[in-house]
């Protein structure tokens, strides 16, 4: 009887991930070299992960958000809410570059669904920033305040979906007229007049609205991956995981916020970032699962030398941040942490992780 998921160790998961990378299933390829091409590939950085010698070093161009579109004479908020001029730039780029893997155009978020939604933390070409501004900026705020701590460990997806998203998408402010899902299990009849609400059905209006529009960026973002890896040149992320400390103090409660935490109330601050772990490793293989690679990047942001003290970073950040690696590597995965600042000062501390992960 073959042995179920659970029983293979992290090496032979990850090795089961490897195969199912290689394999390519569902990849139309163009011809016979560019299915050569993309194994050599992907061989690179299978022998990169496990720390044997490729035939030469994978290159991975860093394009960020908006060179395919400037290289092409147009800016980031033409590629914005233009979905044909996005496809068209990105595969000139990959026509006229030659690379081991490609950044897709996935980070390039649709303008239009920003606006539909009255999306709060972020600046974007056209939307609080000039046209020719090449990336987004982020709206530094306290999308979460300090006493609600205790909803979002309770219930972190009531939370996000009843508080977190209304505040931050001033379009969808009518889901925070939903009373919690949970005490409806078994009578959910009482639970369902709730939509009949004016603000919530305008809200949820909205929101099939921009569902639709974003479908349509999706599709072009998938058929601009889909020809790439036709063409031979793998995905190399399945997606994205970070730090618990990361997700509340960047995206909840921000910096001045999550730095008082540290010491007015450490202990919610820490169990919040417990509570997310097992969310995080959870996403990150399902992404895996969906897309074939087993590769999850990682910017992290917070921990870095000049931001805490060693004592601070051993104390809250890399505790949850270890759990999700290990995590990861548990499900046979491949996390990238990509530090965005000095990690000098980290080094004795992060090196504890088990040899080869």
């Amino acid at each position: 009887m073959e042995r179920s998921w659970k029983d293979h160790d992290p090496y032979e998961k990850r090795e089961r991930r490897f195969e199912r990378w290689l394999k390519a299933e569902g990849v139309a390829f163009r011809d016979e070299d560019a299915m050569k091409a993309y194994r050599k590939r992907i061989e690179r950085f299978i022998k990169a992960f496990k720390l044997e010698e490729p035939d030469r070093v994978p290159v991975l161009l860093p394009v960020g958000l908006s060179f395919p579109a400037f290289y092409s004479g147009r800016t980031l908020k033409d590629v914005m809410y233009d979905y044909a001029e996005l496809k068209r730039v990105w595969l000139r780029f990959l026509q006229d570059f030659e690379m081991d893997t490609f950044m897709g155009p996935g980070l390039v978020l649709p303008g239009r669904v920003l606006e539909m939604i009255d999306y709060r933390i972020h600046l974007w070409p056209g939307h609080g920033l000039a046209d020719d501004v090449p990336s987004y900026q982020y709206v530094e705020g306290e999308y979460m305040f300090a006493d609600e701590y205790d909803d979002l460990i309770r219930d972190p997806a009531d939370f996000l979906f009843r508080t977190y998203i209304p505040r931050i998408c001033g379009a969808l402010q009518g889901l925070n007229g939903l009373p919690p899902l949970t005490p409806f299990v078994g009578i959910p009849i009482f639970f369902i007049s709730h939509f009949a609400d004016p603000d919530v059905k305008r809200s949820i209006v909205r929101l099939l609205e921009a569902a639709e529009e974003t479908r349509c960026w999706q599709n072009v973002v998938a058929e601009v991956v889909e020809i790439a890896r036709s063409n031979g040149i793998p995905t190399l992320s399945a997606g994205f995981s970070g730090a618990p400390f990361d997700l509340l103090g960047d995206m909840m409660r921000g910096t001045k916020g999550i730095l008082m935490d540290m010491y007015k109330r450490p202990e919610k601050l820490i169990e919040a970032a417990e509570r997310l772990v097992p969310i995080l490793v959870d996403e990150a293989a399902r992404l895996a699962d969906i897309s074939g690679c087993p590769v999850i990047f990682m910017p992290l942001h917070k921990g870095e030398d000049s931001f805490m003290s060693p004592k601070q970073f051993e104390t809250f950040y890399w505790p949850t941040l270890r759990k999700v690696l290990l995590g990861l590597v548990e499900e046979g995965l491949v996390p990238i942490p990509f530090a965005e600042g000095s990690y000098t000062r980290r080094l004795e501390v992060i090196k504890d992780l088990p040899p080869r992960t």
